[in-house]
């Protein structure tokens, strides 16, 4: 079972095994959500499927919320419909990829965390590691396979509310990591929400740190040492990781699950939820 990364070569070799498998490609544009789907269409991994952060791993209606924020969670149980209806079976290996520099498929790599499902890794480097890899591509639109069984176990990912941050705040056994860009933290630039600035005490580690040169994880004693020097003394297991929406934190998390810290919680509702949040202070610098 991989619960982390998994290389290209590997997935190369799960493929061509009888090892029951199923690769999501979580491809997505923030500014143009419908680009995910087109670059999916022009090439992918054979048998993948596409999954949409706005349809399969979010809940814009309202009506089934488990968060708040840009990208709201939807229900564990709604969930874990959506994933059988995707042809997720319980127990089976799952791989997920992107184009974005892996900030968009840990989304779904924490979700099926938080439904119980510990089988699932990211493609370390997406699929540029893939294709230079030689790995085989097709083109066309995604074809939803047979619908499987999947059946929610108790979470494996610990979550964070707005008001538990609020309780919390400035008390030294919680630290708050912000994923994102350092001049968004600073609240120098704010483009997709209506309050600039950051959490009070939060410390910022932008996501795309966690990457070399090659757009695969640093390995995994280079992410310690940062994270070791980011924190300062403090515990890792205090941390909450956050974004702007809950998605492109993860990197963060899982950074911190590879560099052997631990798997840190998530505020799913981020700075879209908290500076909408009245009575919630917000800082600036």
């Amino acid at each position: 079972m991989l619960t982390t990364l998994i290389t290209a070569d590997e997935l190369q070799q799960h493929l061509a095994s009888d090892t029951p498998l199923r690769v999501f490609d979580c491809s997505y544009e923030l500014m143009n959500p419908e680009a995910g789907a087109a670059q999916y269409h022009d090439e992918h991994i054979p048998g993948s499927v596409y999954v949409h952060l706005d349809h399969h791993l979010s809940d814009k209606t309202g009506a089934d919320r488990a968060s708040g924020g840009r990208h709201p969670l939807p229900s564990r149980e709604t969930f874990a419909q959506r994933l059988a209806a995707l042809g997720l079976w319980d127990g089976m290996q799952v791989v997920v990829l992107d184009r974005q520099g892996g900030s968009q498929c840990g989304r779904l790599w924490w979700m099926l965390k938080w439904c119980g499902h510990e089988a699932v890794a990211v493609l370390d480097g997406g699929l540029a590691a893939w294709k230079a890899a030689g790995g085989p591509l097709q083109s066309g639109p995604s074809v939803a396979p047979e619908a499987g069984v999947f059946t929610l176990q108790p979470t494996a990912a610990a979550t964070a509310s707005t008001a538990s941050l609020l309780k919390d705040l400035g008390r030294p056994g919680q630290t708050v990591i912000d994923a994102r860009a350092a001049a968004r933290f600073r609240g120098e630039v704010e483009p997709l929400d209506p309050v600039a600035g950051h959490i009070p005490g939060a410390l910022n580690r932008p996501f795309a740190n966690n990457f070399g040169p090659d757009g695969r994880f640093k390995p995994p004693a280079q992410l310690r040492a940062e994270f070791e020097q980011l924190l300062a003394g403090r515990d890792p297991a205090g941390v909450v990781h956050h974004c702007g929406s809950g998605v492109s934190a993860v990197p963060n998390l899982l950074a911190m699950e590879i560099a052997g810290l631990g798997r840190a919680a998530l505020y799913p509702g981020s700075w879209s939820e908290w500076c909408n949040t009245p009575g919630a202070p917000c800082a600036v610098g």
